[in-house]
């Protein structure tokens, strides 16, 4: 009765238009009260739950994904993309995606592939002629595959709950997100030749290979990334620290469009966003704690299993929870929450939980894209100008691609599993 009471106040406080971390806080404060708990707990809980080091790599990687962005990384990224499938019918939206693919090494996360390629390319294609919902819908979906790709932040929280290597977790997302990519530039193509929308000029291979070399510093952090942490020589938080030094002399030396100046600025936006994921990951904890000592755990376990004991069914029913938790809950506070509870019915179905991990974190990327919390829905559609309503109805067949890639990588383990087996 108490667990109802908690889930309640939470999904109040949400539809209250509360942010997520303070409806997570809040109602658990009302459960500690009612149940006459010790308020200590609060500060305990949250604590040691980001009392990590492996955690220590978020803010790194926010860094270098900011320095690297201020560098003129983005450009050059879209540049590059361009050049290469830009030729083809509907180019700018194929570039749109292409850039996505590109820009996930850089950021770690969709939000920052929104704003950063979606600033730049969402008024591009309106001005092509591309309809605004369109343009809003393909950068916002397409941003969903750079959390399943290196530096993956939702990775490093898994990684951090389940005590599993999260070069294991970077690898095993590589083939996923680019299935992902791949499905989302098939439907992009299919839809800009039904409309009839236009395509630029094939590039010479002098410009090809000339942009390739202009984004090959920054693609060339991803493998600075799994070679140090798969090699043995640093950790991923390690990792994510020699990023930041990379992105200093790539953005200042190389590119020499990161002035020094900037540095302060892009500090403080830096601990702006890891303080408000921090502060997430603390109250999500101390939610989660509450469930466990609520017993839910067990709850949706029992009433998982006692549905069937079909794996195929099981992993079905798992993936239909995480798409619905998607659309109600924020990326993160869903994995502190959710994957401790999930992670022992999908082992006992026979899932890895390194397995397990991708598909979690692909269900809950969907979610980003979709009413009433996707924040990079809302994000895409206000640089687009264009009601959400428009956007979500351009969505429809990219979220049909989206749901197919995520079955076929749920039932198919080897998909994530063989390039980590490779390392092992």
């Amino acid at each position: 009765m108490m667990s109802l009471l908690l889930v309640g106040l939470f999904l109040f406080f949400i539809m209250a238009g509360i942010p997520i971390a303070f409806s997570l806080g809040l109602s658990s404060l009302i459960y500690l009260l009612i149940a006459g708990i010790p308020l200590t707990i609060i500060p305990q809980t949250m604590l040691s739950g980001i009392n990590s080091f492996v955690l220590l790599a978020i803010p790194a990687f926010i860094l270098a994904g900011n320095l690297m962005n201020a560098g003129g990384i983005t450009t050059r990224i879209i540049d590059f993309a361009n050049a290469v499938v830009g030729h083809i019918r509907g180019g700018l939206a194929l570039t749109n995606v292409a850039s996505s693919l590109g820009f996930a090494g850089i950021s770690g996360t969709a939000l920052s592939d929104t704003a950063s390629i979606g600033s730049v390319m969402i008024p591009a294609m309106k001005k092509q002629g591309y309809g605004a919902g369109f343009s809003a819908a393909v950068t916002s979906i397409s941003s969903t595959v750079g959390p399943m790709l290196p530096p993956s932040l939702p990775m490093i929280i898994i990684g951090t709950l389940a005590s599993v290597s999260i070069g294991d977790l970077f690898l095993a997302g590589a083939i996923p997100g680019i299935l992902l990519a791949v499905g989302f530039l098939v439907v992009t193509y299919i839809i800009s030749v039904k409309r009839g929308y236009p395509k630029g000029e094939r590039q010479p291979i002098k410009k090809v290979v000339t942009s390739f070399f202009g984004a090959f510093w920054a693609l060339f952090m991803v493998f600075i990334i799994l070679w140090g942490i798969l090699g043995g020589y640093f950790t991923p938080t390690e990792a994510a620290v020699v990023c930041v030094l990379y992105a200093l002399v790539v953005g200042g030396f190389v590119y020499r469009e990161l002035h020094f100046k900037e540095v302060p600025g892009l500090l403080v936006s830096t601990l702006r966003s890891t303080s408000s994921i921090l502060l997430l990951v603390g109250f999500a904890n101390l939610f989660g704690w509450i469930l466990v000592s609520e017993g839910v755990p067990v709850l949706i376990a029992n009433g998982i299993l006692s549905i069937t004991e079909n794996p195929i069914l099981v992993i079905l029913l798992i993936i239909l929870l995480l798409l619905v938790i998607g659309m109600f809950m924020e990326t993160i506070a869903a994995l502190v929450i959710l994957f401790p509870v999930l992670l022992p019915v999908a082992t006992s179905v026979g899932m890895d939980p390194v397995h397990f991990g991708v598909v979690m974190v692909l269900s809950l990327m969907i979610g980003l894209s979709t009413p009433p919390v996707g924040v990079c829905l809302f994000v895409a559609s206000s640089f687009a100008k264009v009601p959400i309503g428009k956007t979500v109805k351009e969505l429809v067949p990219f979220f049909a691609i989206a749901i197919v890639v995520l079955l076929v990588v749920a039932y198919i383990p080897q998909l994530s599993l063989f390039l980590p087996s490779l390392f092992e």
